[in-house]
């Protein structure tokens, strides 16, 4: 049966390990999505007419990382592992062992540019909808960490990519992984890059990222294998609840009446 499918092979997360310290895939993909954010963030600094500086992107990424880190790990814990922390309270503490929640990074990012605007003296939406934009950069490298991690793995398939993660069992199963990657980084990328074009409205470029994230993690939920821990509620997973209130508010930031400025 394993002769139809792909197999996948075994890569070691960690890429380079000097003593105490190492450097993994999965963080590596970190670094690409802060990076690819910095430079799209900076070159529109540079642009003429531009009410940004390189210092003020400096100081919005720096707390947008920290909204990611913090966010992602207390979302996770809450969302997902609320009772390995009742088990164990310092289990929140335990970030090398995994974990890390989009919805809880996402709220984490926004505190951040909550914290931003006041501090610059902009509107949340100036914020916000210059950073939407740049999101898909790192959603997509952190789906190919998962991949290269050989962790997240989609339901069991037949399809003929269909592969064969080790420790998910002899089964072939959706390389979901992949799915999200090419949804939320690439496609959701060009989506964003086109509808800014489109509008001047505030808050519509960031309700349109609410709306394609959620359309793309709705939709791949049904062949990502639910964790072992999670039930299904109503036939949802929490992935899935949890992307209803970002497309009712993308909605609402896109159909909304703005009153005309003077």
């Amino acid at each position: 049966m394993t002769e139809s499918y792909f197999i996948f092979p075994h890569i070691d997360p960690v890429i380079v390990e000097i003593g105490p310290l190492a450097l993994r895939w999965y963080g590596l993909m970190y670094l690409v999505g802060f990076l690819g954010a910095m430079a799209m963030l900076n070159r529109h600094a540079d642009k003429p007419g531009s009410s940004w500086s390189r210092d003020q992107v400096s100081d919005l990424l720096f707390y947008a990382f920290l909204g990611v880190v913090l966010g992602g790990r207390l979302g996770y814990v809450f969302f997902y592992g609320w009772q390995w922390l009742l088990e164990d309270p310092l289990y929140l503490f335990r970030i090398t062992e995994g974990g890390m929640s989009f919805h809880g990074g996402l709220l984490g990012v926004i505190a951040a540019m909550v914290f931003i605007a006041k501090r610059q003296k902009r509107t949340f939406w100036q914020v916000a909808d210059l950073v939407a934009p740049t999101i898909p950069i790192g959603l997509g490298a952190g789906r190919i960490g998962n991949f290269i991690n050989g962790e997240l793995w989609g339901r069991v398939s037949d399809v003929p990519w269909a592969m064969i993660f080790p420790g998910a069992g002899p089964l072939p199963r959706h390389p979901s992984q992949l799915y999200e990657a090419i949804l939320e980084g690439l496609v959701l990328f060009l989506l964003l890059a086109w509808y800014k074009r489109c509008t001047d409205k505030p808050g519509a470029v960031a309700g349109m990222f609410l709306i394609g994230y959620g359309c793309a993690r709705f939709l791949i939920e049904y062949v990502r294998q639910p964790d072992a821990h999670m039930s299904l509620y109503w036939g949802f997973s929490m992935g899935q609840l949890l992307t209803v209130p970002m497309l009712a508010y993308g909605l609402y930031l896109i159909l909304r009446p703005v009153k005309p400025s003077h």
